[in-house]
């Protein structure tokens, strides 16, 4: 038998170990989460990237044969892209830096799937994708 002063100690211990293994467990699911919600983030923005160096115009000068891509164009095709997609990504930019290139920046608000007191209630994810043209 256990002294008087003594009972109970056993019980609060693995109570609080417990709360520790849950508190640890939650924050572990909603970093799972958060981290592949970043990376479907910058697979979307180099596949709107893609898309966009995509939308080139080829221009015949002489016998010289070149791309060219305007901000337009990239805009245009990385819209069409993010409207055939699920999700909630939003188009920052899109633009032509050299008229060969195209980058698109994107943006999506992440919330964690589960609710907790050391997770924040939403984080802005920001991705940029970078793509070239066929013809450069």
């Amino acid at each position: 038998m256990t002294p008087p002063d003594e009972d109970g100690s056993v019980i609060l211990l693995t109570l609080g170990y417990a709360l520790l293994a849950i508190a640890l467990i939650l924050v572990s699911v909603c970093a799972t989460d958060l981290y592949i919600a970043q990376k479907r983030l910058d697979a979307l923005a180099d596949a709107a990237a893609l898309a966009g160096a995509d939308g080139f115009t080829v221009v015949v000068e002489g016998n010289a044969v070149r791309a060219d891509l305007t901000d337009d164009a990239v805009r245009t095709e990385a819209e069409a892209l993010l409207r055939q997609l699920p999700g909630d990504a939003v188009l920052v930019s899109a633009e032509s830096p050299d008229g060969s290139s195209a980058r698109v920046r994107l943006s999506a608000d992440w919330h964690p799937p589960l609710v907790s007191l050391f997770v924040p209630e939403g984080v802005r994810l920001d991705a940029t994708g970078t793509s070239r043209t066929a013809l450069h």
